[in-house]
């Protein structure tokens, strides 16, 4: 049985959904993982675009909450914003919770009018997911 890690954030739908798509992109032999939200936002555009880009494929993926998630119970939760860090619900204690924050690329991009500009703050925190996914093993402990 694989290790099931859960990345959480508030609505589950760009940092999440962009962790999720690399761990399933980079570590599907040796995790299981999932995304939920505390609330449900539903996907980025951007988020799928700047993915896609770099040859994954999340626009299957779906926004939902924890209540949503085929499976309820997790080795790992890794919370990816701050918001979702300070409310993360209660997890049973076998699950060992994780906070590693990323900056949120919309509020990012609000900062650009111009549109590659914009996007360049979702490729810039995707490439950081990336190497947090490619590495995550040191992240378990």
């Amino acid at each position: 049985m694989k290790t099931s890690i859960l990345f959480l954030c508030t609505g589950n739908s760009c940092r999440s959904q962009m962790a999720e798509g690399w761990g399933r992109a980079l570590k599907a032999e040796e995790y299981d993982f999932y995304s939920a939200g505390i609330e449900k936002h539903g996907q980025n555009p951007n988020a799928i675009l700047v993915m896609t880009e770099a040859g994954v494929d999340i626009s299957q993926q779906q926004s939902q909450t924890l209540d949503e998630l085929p499976i309820q119970e997790f080795d790992y939760v890794i919370t990816v914003c701050g918001h979702a860090d300070e409310h993360c619900p209660y997890f049973p204690a076998k699950t060992k919770i994780i906070h590693h924050g990323f900056e949120d690329p919309p509020r990012m991009a609000q900062a650009f009018e111009n549109q590659q500009e914009q996007l360049d703050c979702y490729r810039k925190v995707r490439d950081q997911i990336k190497i947090f996914v490619k590495d995550i093993k040191n992240y378990l402990g």
